[in-house]
């Protein structure tokens, strides 16, 4: 497991007996003496651009697996383009999207999947979040997106596949706050939509099938104030960041490796709900819920999971090698493990 600097006493506390191998992410020397030690590599660092990139290629050299916690579609394209290969030849599983953005949401759809014998024709994902604010790494990663470009190559739906279609409009990214009377609820655009739907798409085209995937944010009943409140904050960030200014000054305020407090950690919960319908036309539901903030609870449970799946290994895992997800790199297993660890998790 990565992190941003060695705490041994910290390890010490919590009891945990493990060495502390101390390597420079941006040195590939130091990176390959540390990664040619391990099994799996969990890096929790971002932007990930930066700090997860360079370790990606001493991982297939020393065919140790990786896991991180990276949304950032651009940067996960280019990876696939200049890794992949390697990392099929070398049988190694270099696993994105392994937080709250996007490990629930593409688990769902594979479980969907199964639940219609592999004739899931299309999915709508609602999610309804409680958490706290953004920590240091994840403004970071969106400076640097906004700073390189890449947050405008991000906009594109089907930047991670399918390659031989165009998108419909409903899998165009949502604009604007309607109504929805099934979900009794305003839905806006989520803030893990873009990473979710991308990693849902990848999937399936790993997989051979093509899904049409939205995903909604939801608020409950007449919750005006909070919907406003919700869309001046995310937008006051992005413009912010699209100033040097701004972004240094919010990278200043919250820098890398810091976040919510403890409390705000702890109380945020995270509810996503997917339905699916099959192509003969029936439908199955997914739901799955977690106690604790998604950008930070929610993702290092999820990332833990996987990177422990990957240490273990074994004949459940599926025979898939590459530039991955959780779903096509772990599969189904990987939701035994989250209920075990906390998640709630219904099927209908």
């Amino acid at each position: 497991m990565g992190g941003r600097r060695p705490r041994p006493r910290e390890l010490k506390r919590l009891g945990v007996g493990v060495p502390v191998l101390v390597a420079d992410a941006t040195d590939p020397t130091s990176v390959a003496a540390v990664v040619a030690r391990t099994r799996v590599v969990l890096n929790m660092a971002a932007p990930f651009r930066r700090l997860g990139d360079p370790i990606v290629p001493a991982c297939t050299s020393h065919s140790a697996h990786y896991c991180d916690v990276s949304g950032e579609t651009a940067r996960i394209r280019d990876l696939v383009d200049r890794q992949q290969d390697a990392a099929r030849r070398a049988g190694v599983k270099v696993v994105c999207f392994g937080g709250a953005s996007s490990a629930p949401a593409d688990l769902a759809v594979l479980l969907l999947e199964q639940e219609l014998d592999g004739a899931l024709r299309d999915a709508t994902a609602v999610v309804r979040l409680r958490s706290g604010l953004f920590n240091g790494g994840t403004i970071a990663s969106m400076r640097e997106a906004v700073e390189s470009g890449d947050a405008q190559r991000e906009r594109d739906p089907f930047l991670l596949g399918p390659r031989d279609r165009r998108p419909t409009p409903r899998e165009r990214d949502p604009v604007g706050v309607r109504w929805d009377p099934a979900q009794r609820a305003w839905l806006m655009r989520s803030p893990l939509g873009i990473s979710d739907t991308r990693a849902i798409r990848f999937s399936s085209s790993l997989r051979g099938t093509d899904v049409e995937v939205q995903e909604y944010l939801a608020f409950d009943g007449a919750t005006g104030v909070l919907r406003a409140l919700f869309r001046v904050a995310l937008g006051a960030i992005t413009v912010a960041l699209r100033t040097r200014l701004g972004g240094a000054v919010l990278t200043r305020i919250v820098p890398p490796g810091h976040g919510p407090s403890e409390r705000q950690v702890t109380t945020g919960t995270y509810h996503l709900e997917v339905d699916g319908t099959g192509a003969d036309g029936r439908h199955s539901r997914v739901t799955m819920s977690f106690d604790g903030d998604p950008g930070n609870h929610v993702t290092v449970l999820c990332a833990a999971e996987i990177a422990v799946a990957l240490s273990v290994g074994g004949s459940d895992l599926p025979d898939r090698a590459g530039i991955l997800t959780p779903s096509t790199a772990i599969g189904a297993g990987l939701a035994d493990r989250l209920v075990h660890a906390g998640m709630r998790l219904t099927r209908a």
